[in-house]
């Protein structure tokens, strides 16, 4: 089976309950505290707590480059699954929650949606698939950091505190 080149996703372990994990994922406003490229990101209508339908704004960053992107949540489940896509239409990125032997299986999505390259083909023309591949390596790179990232936070904060 070929995998697509276009999605990716990458699991941990948590000492932590699937419900502590989401309200910690779903809170974008804590983003920065994991992410390797998106620093801050804050709710655009208002809202204190992740529900399908909203939008928020994250600012990303890496070398060279700062940039922000507008995401709607497309998935809150709490305990299952938090799960945003940037513009819309783009990029779907995703969390979801497993129960383990010892805590909850916490599973990083991403996908590279089909009108995402179509608009990257029209932006970027001849440097399109250059683009396109930088973009998957960004996430190829960071998706373990940010797993890593949450799993030491989750597991060395009180679950109270989180």
């Amino acid at each position: 089976m070929t995998q697509n080149p276009r999605q990716h996703q990458e699991s941990v372990t948590v000492n932590a309950s699937a419900e502590a994990l989401y309200d910690l994922v779903s809170d974008v406003t804590r983003t920065g505290e994991w992410s390797p490229v998106c620093k801050t990101c804050w709710w655009d209508d208002e809202a204190s707590a992740a529900q399908e339908g909203i939008w928020f704004t994250g600012r990303n960053e890496v070398p060279g480059r700062t940039w922000e992107t507008r995401s709607q949540v497309v998935a809150a489940e709490r305990g299952r699954e938090f799960a945003w896509v940037v513009g819309g239409k783009y990029v779907r990125w995703g969390f979801t929650m497993a129960p383990a032997e010892s805590g909850t299986i916490l599973t990083e999505r991403w996908e590279f949606l089909p009108e995402g390259i179509a608009m990257f083909k029209e932006k970027f023309g001849d440097k399109a698939d250059a683009q396109i591949a930088d973009r998957t390596q960004q996430a190829l790179d960071g998706i373990p950091k940010t797993l890593a990232a949450i799993k030491q936070i989750a597991e060395s904060v009180p679950a109270a505190q989180m």
